[in-house]
């Protein structure tokens, strides 16, 4: 008697998607808060071109995504390496203020993030939040950290936790908007520690023995969007766009928790945006469509106004002298790199 075979139970991977990419860039125009020269014409060099690697890692699960991204900035010059300092910055309390430009190894940072989301048509197994243009409605958790090799020596902490809103945009494309609470729990000011020298050492008033801050929680607002320009000739398909940006409240005196009597101002919302990518396919236009996203080579437009949140007219560390800016605080930039992806 003939019997029917049975089909093969395939396993359902438990990533439906992954993708990882790494990325050289080059930021033309960077800041770092405090961080300048003085020209021969007397004119004020707040920049410093940035060197970036960057690997960052993405997947989709059967309840959400997850988000992932390391990145190492090597700054030139400008902004330099713990001792070196530039004019009319602190190298220590011994050495008191540099007066001339320093020329030597530029800082190095490395910064990483992470987001993750966790859908309600996934969770709740409907369909109930996918109306019109509206994709899904997901709770999203994240955190970020970075450290520096500056005389600041900064080392900074937060979480953030809230919604996201996902939206579609033609030609396959998304808009995700995300509103937060966002809690920048430490960071570290050497300029703050107990000891260091120019300040009344009154700890927990005036310095902090450990030159850590601790900021009051605060709101933010995450968006993102990428579209494939899926309206030009056949021919020209391989550009897309894209882009983000973040919006991040006052988080209390700039050097919470000590206060006024640390001498700190009050912190200021924070945009730290790359309003637009456009994106070119490279190995979709050399090699065709299997290999579409392997090679993209990019140019973006960087902008960052009141930079980790230190009000560019009032915070010591945006000013060469009362009332003149340093330029350090706010970041307009030409950003272009390529990535890879494996």
């Amino acid at each position: 008697m003939a019997v029917k075979a049975v089909k093969p139970i395939t396993d359902v991977p438990f990533f439906f998607v992954i993708d990882n990419r790494v990325t050289y860039s080059y930021i033309f125009s960077g800041t770092d808060p405090g961080m300048f020269t003085v020209r021969p014409n007397g004119t004020i060099d707040g920049k410093t071109e940035k060197q970036v690697f960057s690997f960052t890692h993405f997947d989709a699960w059967a309840y959400g995504t997850n988000f992932f991204t390391i990145s190492l900035f090597k700054s030139g010059h400008n902004d330099p390496a713990s001792p070196c300092t530039n004019a009319g910055v602190i190298t220590s309390p011994a050495a008191g203020f540099a007066t001339t430009p320093a020329d030597c190894a530029g800082a190095t940072e490395i910064y990483g993030l992470f987001r993750s989301t966790f859908g309600w048509n996934e969770i709740f197994n409907t369909k109930a939040f996918s109306i019109g243009p509206l994709h899904n409605v997901s709770f999203e958790v994240g955190m970020d950290a970075n450290t520096e090799n500056t005389y600041l020596a900064p080392a900074k902490r937060d979480v953030v936790a809230g919604l996201q809103f996902a939206f579609d945009l033609p030609y396959k494309g998304y808009f995700n908007v995300a509103p937060l609470v966002y809690w920048e729990f430490s960071n570290h000011n050497s300029f703050l520690q107990c000891g260091a020298g120019w300040n009344p050492n009154v700890p927990g008033v005036t310095c902090s023995p450990d030159g850590n801050t601790s900021y009051k929680p605060t709101w933010a607002v995450e968006t993102n969007y990428y579209m494939d320009l899926g309206f030009l000739p056949e021919n020209m398909q391989y550009f897309s766009i894209s882009g983000r940006a973040g919006w991040y409240g006052n988080k209390g005196n700039q050097n919470e928790p000590l206060g006024v009597a640390s001498g700190g101002t009050a912190t200021a919302i924070e945009l730290n945006s790359e309003p637009i990518r456009l994106t070119f396919d490279a190995s979709k236009a050399f090699m065709g469509p299997k290999y579409s996203h392997f090679v993209d080579v990019w140019v973006a437009y960087r902008y960052w106004q009141n930079k980790f949140g230190l009000d560019h007219n009032t915070s010591p560390a945006c000013l060469a002298a009362p009332g003149v800016s340093n330029h350090s605080c706010t970041e307009s930039s030409l950003y272009s790199g390529i990535t890879v992806k494996f």
